[in-house]
């Protein structure tokens, strides 16, 4: 009786099977294409180990690396080679120094017939649950053509399948050898990306169930494969509470109509020094008081100069961490894909329930698409509905380029994305440098559309009166107004 296609086979790695709506389907063949040094033999092995934990057969059929090289770099990475059973098939030494001509020879009969009883023994011997065949293209050269290689390839297949046997094959595809050809016998087709901006891992072929489309990122570390699944933020959505998310500060809260609400994305721009971070996390300190957790990712400054910065404005991010409502992340955004990185904004919001989640800055964040600028908004969209659909809060920070001058709402063109957006700037007032916040935008309420003096001092934050004695404050350079001139002018008129 063929399996259902409900059931599921785990690959060994978590991340693929949900690229996989829940893995592979049980006896059936399944082709991972890639280059060289894409990890494709490793993620075999993932397979194997995984079936090995449910106490199934295991065969890895090995036609090109040195068995002992294969085993000891398996081992390096942690799996168990004596727990699974190696048919070794690669070619010896001795195919180099026995004694043949120079000239161009067609393989013979004899080798292909050794070959294929060599696969039959071995195969009926183990009786294998799960087999990798790696690399499957080696048997190419043992046919006279790519007519003979496809029907032995098919025999190959239909024998296993005959068995009861899932099995991965793996393929490199070049330009002397492509492997268009073998898509027609596979029932799936996973490929392995290796391109200047990173890993990428995609499945444009699956049968008999929908997978998750786009490409997905992986990493291949110490211990294997992680795959990362590209964040599709319908399949995320929580029930939740709509409610204010006070800033802890009258006067911000008032600019606000009350707050924050919860749910919602809210950009804090401004240029350099202005506050940004420091009003950010001030949300997060109101949070904690309530027994809220809180998880900031810095992407353009250090752990350690956030902590200090903080402590020295009377947010006390030192207890915070401690009662574990704040969780401060320091990110390098070369060394991760936007899709790692949705990964552990996951982990912290259906892991460890993260309620506010702070991301600073965004040019540091766009960094991890390492090249990929033009789907920018696209993930910056997806992150920032995912954390929406799940009622956590998100903050965004943005670094605008002018410190004074002609206002910008933000830098990289995304106020669209946001429900709220709260700016600050630098204003010279009498030759002296001071701040000023005010609100730009709030979806899902009327908000203060003032500007007020903003202050940071060793005791906080502090937001002075609507600045309604000031015009031109947007431009950067703004002028006293004498009201009683204004007054007498509108009166001569």
């Amino acid at each position: 009786m063929s399996p259902s296609l409900s059931e599921r086979l785990s690959t060994g790695v978590g991340g693929l099977d949900e690229v996989l709506s829940g893995g592979l389907v049980p006896e059936r063949s399944y082709m991972i294409n890639g280059r060289a040094g894409s990890g494709k033999t490793i993620l075999g092995l993932h397979f194997l180990a995984a079936g090995v934990e449910r106490g199934e057969t295991a065969l890895f059929i090995n036609l090109e690396e040195d068995l002992d090289d294969l085993k000891a770099n398996a081992e390096a990475l942690g799996f168990d080679t004596e727990a699974i059973d190696f048919l070794d098939l690669s070619p010896s030494a001795d195919v180099f120094t026995e004694d043949r001509s120079y000239e161009v020879f067609a393989p013979s009969e004899v080798e292909r017939e050794s070959l294929t009883e060599r696969i039959v023994e071995g195969v009926t011997e183990v009786d294998p649950d799960r087999v990798v065949v790696d690399p499957l293209t080696q048997l190419r050269f043992l046919t006279d053509d790519d007519y003979q290689f496809r029907k032995q390839v098919v025999g190959f297949m239909r024998f296993l399948k005959e068995r009861n046997a899932t099995v991965l094959f793996t393929v490199q595809d070049t330009e002397s050898l492509p492997t268009d050809d073998l898509e027609f016998i596979t029932d799936g087709t996973i490929v392995l990306g290796t391109e200047a901006h990173g890993r990428s891992i995609r499945v444009p072929k699956f049968r008999g169930s929908s997978t998750q489309s786009g490409d997905h990122a992986y990493r291949v570390t110490d211990g294997g494969i992680e795959v990362y699944p590209a964040l599709q933020p319908g399949e995320h959505v929580g029930e939740y509470e709509i409610e204010q998310i006070s800033s802890g500060i009258p006067e911000v809260d008032e600019l606000l109509n009350g707050g924050l609400e919860r749910g919602t994305v809210s950009i804090v721009s401004g240029p350099t020094g202005v506050g940004k971070t420091t009003l950010s996390t001030q949300f997060m300190k109101e949070a904690a008081g309530r027994g809220e957790r809180s998880v900031i990712y810095l992407f353009e400054e250090t752990e350690e100069t956030f902590l200090s910065r903080s402590r020295a404005v009377n947010i006390p991010v030192d207890r915070m961490i401690e009662k574990g409502t704040l969780q401060v992340n320091e990110v390098e955004a070369l060394e991760r894909s936007p899709q790692e990185f949705a990964r552990m904004v996951r982990e912290e919001v259906e892991g460890r329930d993260a309620d506010i989640v702070m991301v600073d800055g965004i040019s540091g964040y766009r960094l991890t698409l390492r090249g990929e600028g033009s789907t920018m908004l696209q993930q910056m969209h997806a992150l920032g509905r995912y954390l929406k659909n799940t009622g956590a809060t998100a903050i965004f920070v943005d670094e605008t380029r002018n410190v004074t001058g002609e206002f910008q709402a933000t830098m990289e063109n995304i106020s669209y994305l946001a429900d709220n957006i709260v700016f600050l700037r630098h204003l010279e007032v009498n030759g002296e440098i001071r701040k000023a916040i005010g609100v730009l935008k709030k979806r899902t309420s009327d908000f203060e559309r003032t500007i007020r003096e903003f202050r940071i001092t060793e005791h906080g934050i502090k937001v002075g009166e609507p600045m309604s004695g000031m015009r031109g404050i947007l431009s950067g350079t703004p002028e006293v107004v004498d009201r009683r001139r204004d007054r007498c002018d509108a009166e001569d008129g």
